[in-house]
């Protein structure tokens, strides 16, 4: 059992993806040995109103909600939210949510954000951000997002304990940075299970229920993750939690709780 906490549909302005359709990323998956993946519009990122890519994902996903687990895209800047919020939970029965302030132009421990992160966690959703999307040593010199710090997110899990937050592609945790006792998970697309061996020590320093499996498809190959949790040396039952199961911990909670 694999569930991939870090995928998405749709088309990136800046180069061409590849199983980037629902269908495409159904065959992936089935070709990779994935059961189930968390999954956001690439649209949402860059359409002046998120909620448009919304509605477009409920109805692509619909007849597979066995496999695909849709998470919103909402910006806490554009006026509306709080209605288009209700939609996803009421009307489209979306699962989570996942930001991007360095391309929305909002900080989340702004008032705008947090008055936001406060309605989220009234639905008993899961909050993901990405650190970056995409390498910013391949980035189009149009795409002028900068990546997350991680002390941004040690300053919004101080703030927002409650909150159960999920980073992804995220890299350069150290110690005990964040908060120990806030829940939340880090993919592991852009650890390592060698050299740096940055998986085996994060999950010293947090504990093994920290972790998850997310690739990032389809901006990359879901082999490389794959390859981690095979050569990682631990017991079964580690790369088992890494696999699915803290993942479906997560997701099993809140109002349209997916897992």
């Amino acid at each position: 059992m694999i569930i991939d906490v870090n995928a998405w549909v749709g088309h990136w302005p800046f180069r061409q993806l590849r199983h980037n359709t629902v269908p495409g990323l159904l065959r992936l998956m089935d070709r990779s040995g994935i059961d189930r993946a968390v999954v956001a519009s690439v649209h949402g990122v860059f359409y002046r109103n998120a909620h448009s890519a919304n509605e477009e994902l409920a109805a692509q996903v619909l007849r597979h909600r066995d496999r695909l687990i849709p998470f919103a895209t909402l910006n806490p800047a554009y006026a509306g939210w709080e209605e288009d919020l209700r939609r996803c939970a009421e009307d489209l029965e979306l699962c989570g949510i996942r930001l991007y302030p360095q391309y929305h132009g909002y900080e989340l421990d702004s008032e705008a954000g947090l008055d936001f992160l406060d309605a989220v966690a009234d639905l008993g959703w899961s909050v993901q951000v990405p650190m970056r999307i995409v390498d910013r040593r391949q980035r189009h010199p149009w795409d002028l997002a900068d990546d997350l710090k991680p002390a941004t997110f040690r300053r919004l899990f101080n703030l927002r304990p409650h909150i159960r937050w999920m980073i992804l592609n995220g890299a350069g945790f150290t110690g005990r940075i964040l908060p120990p006792d806030v829940r939340f998970l880090v993919d592991v697309s852009r650890l390592t299970a060698v050299l740096e061996r940055s998986i085996q020590g994060l999950a010293q320093a947090w504990g093994i229920e920290r972790l998850a499996f997310g690739s990032g498809m389809p901006f990359n190959t879901p082999a490389p993750a794959l390859l981690k949790l095979q050569i990682l040396d631990a017991p079964d039952e580690v790369r088992e939690a890494i696999a699915w199961r803290n993942a479906d911990a997560m997701l099993r909670c809140g109002r349209n709780a997916c897992a």
